[in-house]
């Protein structure tokens, strides 16, 4: 009879000496985990540089073409006369530990971030940086804001989760200063963005079949190239990103897709089956795209026309970082379902909504829709707390300013490699002639973290707290990462 390693391992202990274990322990005594401890660590590569920015034992892992690439050990030495500079032995047993244990559905930049203020991070080696990054818009109030930091110990101390089962003290005060200040009569709670998107699509599709009488399961929402609404299977459906959805089918049917920015084939792709439009109002993860002018209000105008709800995706943009409150406002564009998601949870907690008027959110009924932790204590105290922020400390026009100035700096590089500088507030687009992920890489070594969006689009969004002493650190050295990456040096 053949038996399994796992087997094997649980024949040479009796059930009673396994009854005196700790479970976590007997985990760790399998044949598997023994042979995964004694695993080689996967090797690191690192770049030798005739000119490195910083000396000593840390350096950067770059992934520049240029660059002759080695195989990590051999720090403190010199290779034909060229000093090799890697990451602190910190940073790298940490990186070796993610990439052991942690799939590899990411790929991040090389920077171990220890800890955080405002809009700067320090690395394990103690190295500051600007992040212009800013989780992806989930810091707009800055890295630790003492406020929602506040909000949360003090909230942590009480309550921190009861599930929808039961009610909480603090979610009626969320939801009404959230319905407050967006204008709308209702909001359903949630955590990531994707489960906001997923809600809104639901809520949606029950409109068709109950308002609009759309004939069962024939509902149609459009949707636009380049769009990124998440990673769930709803979502992919939706993406028109060969990438993003690869190997992932079959997908979700009721999703027709039309060019970004063209009123025209949105028209065209109107039926009687379309029950809604899914829109970012700027798209960040697409590469920063602006549409033209006038073309919000025109797809609002169409969706009122033809008996279709108009819904905004605002997890990125929301919240102040375009400018505007939410970036519908620019052209004064209230959606019929609006959704947040990431600074709404102030850098501290996953938290999201959607917000609709009483005629769409009373068409979900108690077991239509849920979530066990959405709206939970916790996270409305810190949601709450982090709009506080949003509205006391005037982020939009914050934002708006910084926007401004780094934008009109960026302009007056006048660089070749440089073909477009696009974007709305502090969600900065900058198209480049080179692969981005070289500049990236060449800021990274010049102490601002910035990452690709697109191949060939750098992304810049800094918490929208930066200052103009920080917006002077950037625009230098970018201006110094741009004359590297021309020289490939």
């Amino acid at each position: 009879m053949t038996v399994s390693r796992q087997t094997r391992n649980d024949y040479v202990m009796t059930p009673l000496e396994k009854v005196s274990r700790d479970p976590l322990e007997l985990r760790g005594r399998s044949t598997h985990a023994v042979e995964q401890k004694h695993r080689a660590l996967p090797a690191r590569r690192v770049h030798v540089r005739d000119r490195a920015p910083f000396v000593g034992e840390a350096g950067m892992i770059s992934g520049q073409k240029s660059l002759e690439q080695q195989k990590a050990g051999c720090q403190g030495k010199f290779l034909n006369s060229r000093a090799v500079y890697l990451l602190s032995e910190r940073a790298r047993e940490l990186i070796a530990e993610e990439e052991r244990y942690g799939a590899h559905n990411y790929a991040p930049l090389d920077l171990v971030v220890e800890r955080a203020e405002g809009v700067w991070l320090w690395d394990v080696a103690g190295r500051r940086y600007l992040d212009c990054v800013s989780a992806y818009s989930a810091l707009n109030q800055g890295h630790c804001h003492p406020q929602i930091f506040a909000a949360l110990v003090d909230q942590a101390r009480k309550v921190t989760l009861t599930s929808r089962a039961m009610r909480n003290d603090r979610m009626p005060g969320f939801l009404e200063e959230l319905t407050r200040l967006l204008g709308y009569d209702k909001a359903l709670p949630m955590n990531t963005g994707v489960e906001a998107v997923e809600t809104a699509v639901k809520l949606a599709r029950r409109w068709a079949y109950e308002e609009k009488h759309v004939p069962a399961d024939r509902a149609e929402i459009i949707v636009f190239s380049n769009n990124f609404h998440g990673r769930t299977i709803m979502a992919v459906s939706a993406s028109t990103t060969p990438e993003y959805r690869a190997g992932f089918g079959p997908f979700v049917p009721g999703f027709v897709a039309v060019p970004f920015g063209d009123a025209d084939a949105l028209e065209r792709a109107i039926n009687a089956n379309t029950c809604a439009v899914l829109m970012e109002p700027i798209q960040g993860e697409g590469g920063v795209n602006v549409p033209p002018d006038g073309y919000l209000k025109r797809a609002w105008a169409l969706c009122r026309e033809h008996n279709v709800l108009f819904i905004a995706d605002e997890i990125q943009t929301g919240l102040g970082r375009t400018g505007d409150l939410v970036a519908c406002d620019y052209e004064s564009v209230k959606p019929d379902v609006l959704i947040l998601g990431k600074a709404l949870g102030g850098g501290f907690y996953p938290v999201s909504a959607v917000l609709a008027n009483d005629a769409l959110m009373s068409l979900f009924q108690p077991g239509d829709h849920g979530s066990t932790f959405g709206g939970n204590p916790l996270a409305s105290a810190v949601a709450q707390a982090a709009l506080g922020v949003t509205v006391s400390e005037k982020l939009p026009s914050r934002a708006r300013y910084a926007g401004a100035r780094l934008m009109q700096g960026l302009r007056a590089l006048a660089s070749p490699l440089i073909e477009e500088v696009r974007g709305r507030g502090l969600l900065i687009g900058v198209a480049l002639s080179v692969p981005a992920k070289r500049l990236s890489e060449a800021l990274l070594e010049r102490g601002v973290a910035a990452k690709d969006c697109r191949e060939y689009v750098l992304r810049i969004a800094p918490p929208l707290v930066i200052d103009d002493a920080a917006i002077a650190y950037f625009l230098e050295r970018f201006a110094d990462a741009m004359g590297a990456v021309g020289t490939g040096s």
